[in-house]
């Protein structure tokens, strides 16, 4: 028999009732790290997207899988080249350590998205 194609893995996986809630260490400790290390999953749970090209309201359709939450991979993009200064306004830094509290392992980052400049802006949802 031949080999199973993505969408047959993704019928295999995603099944009716399927959430994903990964938790802040399993972002970290083993989707992220896979990332890193280029070692595939069966199949595409998080995607790859550039998400300052995109508006807020466009993220949704972008996520392989989610209802209220999306994960992305997307690489820290900079206001000016040579600038530590994100791109996108952030809200509180979250730091992530593992469940058995040894050290530290990663930092959470919240976007903020408004219509209009961010300070006068409306905060999207």
């Amino acid at each position: 028999m031949g080999e199973k194609n993505d969408a047959d893995k993704v019928d295999d996986v995603m099944l009716h009732g399927f959430r994903f809630h990964p938790t802040d260490e399993e972002l970290i400790g083993f989707y992220l790290k896979k990332k890193i290390h280029q070692k595939p999953l069966p199949i595409e749970l998080i995607k790859q997207v550039d998400i300052y090209k995109y508006e807020p309201w466009d993220l949704p359709k972008l996520a392989a899988s989610g209802e209220k939450e999306w994960y992305f991979y997307c690489l820290r993009d900079r206001k000016y080249r040579n600038s530590a200064r994100p791109n996108r306004v952030t809200g509180t830094d979250k730091p992530i350590y593992p469940s058995d509290g040894t050290k530290f392992i990663g930092l959470k980052k919240s976007h903020v998205f408004s219509r209009g400049r961010a300070a006068k802006g409306m905060k999207t949802d």
